[in-house]
């Protein structure tokens, strides 16, 4: 999928250039068609994932699931049912934002947060411009167009402003976190990238940290939660948690390799119910993939881990009896209930 042999397929995504005619993810690493400038976007960007950098980053995951717990704990006292994916979509919001920016916006503490319903707003906008063509021409479109574009231009003009802070910051020699943000930009300063061109391709990355980053996380927690569904799954998957955590509070990163099953739980809810349900290839030739010919000229985590660990091992849930187990399509795939559950402590 990363061979510059069988490029992205330009109609599609350079229709994510713009939404309703708003700069939306650009030329971002998703959406570059171009080869060349996906690599160099992927060179800079590639300091800031390596594994020795992530390991740092289990503080902060274990911080930001410890608000969920706590969250749960509340909710459980009260005994009413929670939609559990507006609660990790919160989680994932809030990790995005301080592994990535150092910003902590606590989004579980807030009720109705301008940034988080941009992102939504977005998502949704997404949908409707790309599947059709004709939404914007009619009068009665005109409100949620202008609502998801207000949106695009609220996450560009944050994302601006984080940007901006920082390298005043970095250039005035001021301590700054060790976050994405600040690799980012030392390996930018290293490549010697620094006009106007690559600070909007700073910016579509921005969107698409949290339109791709952050959405497909909080949905691939949200379906694993449905293993609720399933008890002989539940109770394997929590019994290994309860074997490599005890009654340890923090998940060390050595933890996380001893999830097994955990993991195989996770990868199959990826193949089960894919976030992102696909790419796009141009092919310029006839290809075969697991026997199938493909025709020429045709178009074809740590976190979550965290999360659902701390989940097992502190709370028994239970999906609420005659919740549709649909799925919602935003661009993204996520459960349409928001899977609705009943939380109680673990006895």
């Amino acid at each position: 999928m990363m061979s510059p042999k069988y490029l992205k397929d330009p109609f599609v995504y350079k229709q994510l250039f713009n939404l309703f005619g708003k700069r939306f993810l650009g030329n971002g690493l998703i959406t570059a068609a171009d080869h060349d400038t996906w690599y160099r976007q992927r060179r800079i960007m590639d300091p800031a994932f390596s594994s020795s950098y992530l390991r740092g980053l289990m503080d902060t995951f274990n911080e930001m699931s410890e608000r969920l717990m706590d969250k749960l704990e509340e909710i459980a006292v009260k005994k009413t049912p929670v939609v559990m994916h507006d609660l990790v979509n919160c989680v994932t919001l809030d990790v995005i934002c301080k592994v990535a920016f150092g910003v902590d916006l606590n989004f579980l503490a807030q009720t109705d947060s301008p940034f988080q319903n941009a992102v939504e707003l977005c998502l949704k906008g997404m949908v409707l411009d790309l599947r059709d063509p004709f939404f914007r021409l009619f009068p009665k479109n005109w409100k949620i167009i202008q609502q998801v574009k207000d949106a695009t231009e609220l996450l560009r003009k944050t994302g601006e402003k984080w940007i901006q802070n920082r390298k005043r910051a970095v250039e005035n020699g001021e301590d700054v976190p060790n976050d994405i943000l600040t690799q980012i930009l030392r390996t930018a300063e290293d490549e010697k990238v620094n006009n106007a061109k690559d600070d909007e391709l700073m910016l579509d990355n921005f969107v698409t940290f949290f339109i791709a980053g952050q959405e497909t996380t909080a949905n691939q927690l949200s379906f694993a939660i449905k293993l609720g569904r399933y008890p002989e799954i539940y109770k394997r998957a929590k019994a290994e948690v309860d074997e490599v955590l005890g009654t340890k509070r923090d998940i060390s990163y050595e933890d996380l390799g001893k999830f097994t099953y955990l993991s195989q739980v996770l990868k199959e809810t990826l193949r089960l119910y894919p976030t992102a349900p696909g790419t796009n290839r141009w092919l310029h030739e006839d290809m075969v993939i697991n026997g199938v010919k493909v025709p020429g000229h045709s178009s074809i985590a740590m976190e979550a881990k965290v999360v659902l660990a701390k989940l097992l091992q502190r709370f028994e849930f239970s999906l609420v009896p005659g919740q549709s187990f649909d799925i919602k399509d935003t661009g993204t795939l996520r459960p349409k209930s928001g899977v609705i559950c009943n939380i109680k402590p673990c006895s």
